[in-house]
């Protein structure tokens, strides 16, 4: 990921590289990543998302260690897998520029593909929690020779389908190839997403969309600590 493709989306969530990579070697900064990565797990691997009954086939999961084994053909996508939650800035036509909260749930169920659920709230001037935004759910499915589809449904009234590949083990891009909005949903362009796991283990993502006379444009943007998985 380039500096061009990062939003300038300011404090307190600055746009961070995703995908890893480039710098010098520290020597132990592998062992400090493994002691890190420890200690971080020591709360969110007792964490899941609970059933609201049993049911007769596998509950979703959020957490690696229970439920169904994660289907093969989804290691590629293996770290996306848990709850997430965290801060980051917009600039959308309806709010302009603005900080939102996130919580992001990526489960499985042993089956070919992910849930994906993410809700969002927005902060008014004092920095309280002003009001429910953005929601969104959907799924993620990567074929065998690595292509992404990424269907995500908005609350809103909007349908995209994106495509795209892993950037690296731990970073994914995609567009979108299909744009749907209902009679009462927002008539909007089609964008690019890029997700990743960043320095300390967090996810963070941004997301450009189409501007009908500036193109690609910074739109989304934020950095997520994983609470459980």
């Amino acid at each position: 990921m380039t500096e061009r493709d990062q939003p300038n989306t300011g404090d307190p969530t600055p746009p961070v590289p995703v995908g890893g990579g480039g710098g010098s070697v520290v020597p132990g900064s592998g062992n400090a990543a493994v002691d890190a990565a420890a200690e971080r797990s020591e709360a969110t691997a007792r964490r899941n998302i609970a059933p609201f009954s049993e049911l007769p086939v596998p509950e979703d999961t959020a957490n690696l260690r229970f439920g169904p084994d994660l289907h093969p053909g989804l290691l590629a996508l293996l770290p996306l897998v848990g709850v997430w939650e965290g801060e980051g800035e917009a600039d959308t036509e309806d709010r302009g520029q603005h900080r939102f909260g996130q919580q992001l749930i990526v489960a499985h169920d042993g089956e070919n593909y992910l849930t994906w659920t993410s809700r969002a709230w927005t902060f008014d001037a004092g920095g309280a929690v002003d009001d429910a935004a953005y929601r969104e759910t959907g799924f993620w499915r990567i074929s065998a020779d690595d292509q992404l589809e990424f269907l995500v449904a908005h609350a809103s009234g909007v349908i995209e389908m994106y495509y795209g590949a892993p950037i690296s083990q731990s970073a994914w891009e995609m567009t979108t190839d299909v744009v749907l909005a209902s009679p009462t949903g927002p008539k909007r362009g089609g964008a690019k997403r890029i997700y990743g796991i960043v320095e300390g283990g967090d996810l963070g993502w941004v997301e450009e969309r189409v501007h009908p006379e500036r193109g690609l444009v910074p739109h989304m943007s934020a950095r997520l600590r994983r609470i459980a998985g």
